[in-house]
């Protein structure tokens, strides 16, 4: 019997698929009123949005019951104060390690040298960024249920966080609730593998609406900023993330981004650390085999904090912008922009886009051009798909770090090529 093609198979096949059609498009039928009104901004932008909504209808739902679930699993509050720790530590440190690789390259490389910018270069309006202080203040809800209704990830983070807490010092009460919550997180990753059984047809329409806007074409003028962050963020995803891996994790690396490629596809396909935490989750406990008492905290912690991707972006467009303008940036500089990236990383949604903000937030403190953004918005979506995929690689190789040393891991599971692979949902049928 032939073995069934896994639903991470059908993703990619699709996301070729999708590219290659939206390619196409873009290069012959840029100008056809029909295909673009129909297709592109009609099929393509309907089923490929729904898709996303789809994903990102799991994350309150499925991070409330999770994150109950961890900090009830953990039993202890002071332990709880230890993982946080760690995490919220480590998320700083990568970061800070992006940002000072991206600098590092992107000066020896000098993308930007002897760059003529073309007239009429499209302009970008920078939104103010919060001042720091507003962005802790805001961490604490003054309304939890609009902080649900919002998505606003820091914020549902901390309430469910001192909830849960609040159920660890109600005994009894508490352990009631907790079984509850651990019920309906197990029906809501349910749900997660029912959309995910949709997610071939959604990726297809996402990627050939991208790419029939963008094309591969775009990429060209901007070559040399576009492969240094590409160059960048393959070399932090697959060098300084698989040694912290298997130096602090005590994992294989190989085995690690391999079992996150499910992540890695959504992530590229949505642009989005937030949409992505259901998969995210789903791949860290049934494919990585960490405990949902960890996974649970620092998932989306991670989703909500931690921003290799978008620092790294924000390291070679520092240096590439100063190339362009022909402005001289010193050591404090770059220094400057090595700590602005680090706290921007705090206060940053996982929504696609968002890091240009932070961007004109650390160009305005070295005295760069915030009109300049304007050069590499043409490229930034392609971009923003790859660096969202190393974000979800920095979350999951956090998570395995903590588990550690926390002993939360099973290693069994890790190791078992076939652990948390979805081939198909079987759906219920009525008796006849």
């Amino acid at each position: 019997m032939a073995k069934k093609m896994t639903v991470t198979a059908k993703i990619m096949v699709a996301m070729v698929i999708g590219l290659v059609i939206g390619s196409l498009i873009n290069t012959f039928a840029s100008d056809v009123e029909f295909i673009q009104t129909y297709l592109v901004n009609g099929l393509f932008y309907v089923v490929g949005a729904a898709f996303v909504n789809g994903l990102k209808m799991l994350v309150v739902p499925l991070v409330t019951f999770s994150l109950i679930c961890g900090v009830c699993g953990i039993g202890d509050v002071k332990t709880l104060g230890r993982v946080g720790f760690k995490a919220f530590g480590l998320y700083l440190f990568t970061t800070g390690i992006a940002i000072t690789l991206a600098l590092s390259v992107a000066i020896f490389v000098a993308p930007g040298d002897g760059f003529e910018q073309a007239a009429g270069t499209s302009t970008f309006t920078a939104k103010p960024a919060p001042p720091l202080a507003e962005v802790f203040i805001n961490i604490v809800p003054s309304n939890p249920v609009n902080a649900f209704a919002e998505g606003n990830m820091l914020q549902i983070i901390f309430f469910v966080i001192l909830f849960s807490i609040a159920m660890l010092m109600c005994g009894d009460i508490g352990k009631q609730l907790a079984a509850s919550a651990e019920r309906l997180n197990e029906v809501m990753m349910k749900v997660v593998t029912l959309v995910m059984d949709f997610a071939p047809v959604g990726v297809f329409f996402l990627m050939a609406k991208t790419f029939s806007e963008q094309g591969l074409g775009l990429i060209l003028p901007m070559a040399g900023y576009f492969f240094t962050v590409i160059v960048c963020l393959l070399l932090h995803a697959f060098g300084t993330f698989s040694v912290l891996v298997s130096l602090l994790a005590k994992l294989n690396p190989l085995v690690f981004i391999k079992k996150m490629r499910p992540a890695h596809i959504f992530a590229f396909s949505t642009a989005s650390s937030n949409a992505t935490i259901p998969v995210t989750l789903q791949v860290v406990e049934k494919r990585l085999g960490i405990n949902n008492a960890t996974a649970s905290f620092t998932v989306p912690l991670g989703a909500t904090i931690n921003m290799d991707g978008t620092a790294i972006m924000q390291g070679v467009a520092t240096v590439f912008i100063a190339n362009v303008y022909g402005i001289n940036l010193d050591l404090s500089d770059y220094v400057t922009v090595v700590g602005m990236s680090i706290l921007a990383s705090i206060g940053t949604a996982g929504v696609p886009g968002v890091g240009l903000i932070m961007l004109a937030m650390v160009f305005n403190q070295v005295g760069l051009p915030v009109e300049g953004i304007g050069l590499i918005l043409g490229v930034d979506r392609i971009l923003d798909m790859v660096r969202t995929a190393v974000n979800v690689t920095g979350d999951a190789t956090v998570t395995c770090i903590v588990a550690r040393g926390e002993n939360e891991i099973d290693e069994a599971i890790f190791n078992d090529p076939e652990a948390g692979v979805i081939t198909e949902v079987d759906l219920p049928h009525k008796a006849a």
